[in-house]
């Protein structure tokens, strides 16, 4: 059986990057969560670092040169900017809804805020992409 190289390191880089929000979440708040595990936003950008891993192993696999190494590229591209602009801005505006909600109808927040990403976040979250995707290659191929 062989593997499909670029979804394991894409799903690995994923499960980095959460693994890395659920010990960070232990540190700041001394309580294990483990569906920070499955939740979006935080540092550092899981988005990010899945589809820049897809990416580069894709790049090794087919060919820097190839189409499909290029689509995978411009859709990395598109999923951080995403991230960094409309999923931020809804995350902003949950904020704002809770914080007019909170006391009116509502103490717990009715709204997830942990939806996009700060610059920073999706920048590790590449740059943890990118780990894996170079690794990748070496590990298993």
């Amino acid at each position: 059986m062989e593997w499909n190289n670029p979804l394991f390191a894409a799903i690995t880089a994923w499960f980095i990057a959460q693994a890395a929000k659920l010990v960070t979440g232990l540190i700041k708040t001394k309580k294990f969560d483990l569906e920070i595990m499955f939740a979006s936003g935080g540092m550092p950008s899981s988005h990010s670092s899945t589809v820049v891993a897809l990416a580069v192993v894709i790049g090794f696999q087919e060919g820097f040169g190839s189409s499909l190494f290029a689509l995978a590229t411009i859709f990395a591209v598109i999923i951080m900017y995403d991230a960094t602009g409309v999923r931020q801005a809804v995350g902003l505006q949950a904020k704002l809804l809770n914080d007019y909600f909170k006391g009116i109808r509502h103490e717990t927040p009715l709204l997830n805020e942990l939806v996009g990403h700060t610059e920073f976040q999706v920048f590790v979250g590449l740059l943890l992409g990118l780990a894996v995707g170079f690794l990748w290659p070496v590990l298993f191929f």
